[in-house]
């Protein structure tokens, strides 16, 4: 029981330190680097199927 009560307020101890909206910033940070780099390969795939079907 000692155990989960350290556990559990180590937990608490580090939820404190982290900021919520520094948590969020850094999801949506991740999010958008990832939705460019889709949209770059997207884009580069319809070229490359453009050039390819126009090579033939």
């Amino acid at each position: 029981m000692k155990k989960q009560a350290i556990i559990l307020s180590s937990l608490a101890f580090a939820a404190m330190c982290f900021s919520g909206c520094g948590v969020v910033e850094g999801i949506f940070k991740a999010g958008m680097i990832w939705g460019i780099i889709l949209v770059f390969l997207v884009i580069f795939g319809l070229v490359y199927l453009f050039t390819r079907g126009r090579g033939k």
